[in-house]
C-alpha cells in the first residue's frame, strides 16, 4: 500500500508541474517565405557558421568619438539559383545591439567602448547599417541565366563615445537573404 500511495503522490507531482509548466506564455512564431526559386548561400566561402576576422586595431585609433578603425569587406554569395533574374535583399538582425545600432561587444573581458559597425556598402560610412530597425539592405543582383553571384558588405570597429579600452572585441549577426 505504501508502493502505491508513493506512485500516486508522485504522479500527482508530476501532473502538478505540467499545469504549472503551461500556464505560462506558451506563443511559437514559426515565420517562412514561399519563393519562386532559392539559393544556397555562403558568407566568404563559407556556408556554415561563418566567422570574419577584423584586423587588430589600437586604442589611439579608437580614442576620438565617433572613430572607427579597420573597416573588413565580408562576401555574401549565392550558388545553385535556377538561371531566373533576380534581385535580392538582406536583412541583418544583430543578436546584442546598442542604442546607435551597431553590435554590442559581448567578448568576456573585452575592449571598452568599441562596438561593431555594418555598413552596407564598403567604404561608405553613410552606409551604416542600422541594427535597431529590418530594413532590408541591397544585396546579390543575378541577370537571366546567372545561377550564382556575390555582394560585398563590410564591418568596422567604432567608438561611438570614444576612449576605446584594448581587449578582445565579439559580435554575432543573424541574416536572411529575401529573393525578388
Amino acid at each position: 500500500m505504501k508502493k502505491i500511495t508513493l506512485a500516486l503522490a508522485a504522479s500527482g507531482l508530476l501532473l502538478g508541474s505540467s499545469a504549472a509548466m503551461a500556464a505560462g506564455p506558451n506563443t511559437i512564431t514559426f515565420m517562412g517565405e514561399v519563393t519562386d526559386q532559392t539559393c544556397e548561400v555562403e558568407i566568404n566561402g563559407n556556408a556554415a557558421n561563418p566567422v570574419v576576422l577584423l584586423p587588430t586595431a589600437t586604442t589611439a585609433e579608437l580614442a576620438a568619438a565617433g572613430s572607427t578603425a579597420k573597416e573588413t569587406t565580408f562576401t555574401l554569395g549565392v550558388t545553385g539559383c535556377d538561371g531566373t533574374a533576380l534581385t535580392s535583399k538582406t536583412v541583418f538582425v544583430g543578436n546584442v545591439v546598442d542604442v546607435d545600432g551597431n553590435l554590442t561587444n559581448t567578448a568576456t573581458s573585452g575592449a571598452a567602448n568599441v562596438a561593431l559597425q555594418l555598413l552596407a556598402v564598403p567604404g561608405s560610412q553613410a552606409s551604416a547599417i542600422d541594427l535597431n530597425t529590418t530594413t532590408p539592405v541591397a544585396g546579390v543582383v543575378l541577370a537571366a541565366g546567372e545561377t550564382e553571384g556575390t555582394v560585398d558588405y563590410a564591418v568596422q570597429y567604432i567608438s561611438v563615445a570614444g576612449g576605446a579600452t584594448a581587449g578582445p572585441v565579439l559580435g554575432s549577426v543573424q541574416y536572411a537573404v529575401s529573393y525578388q
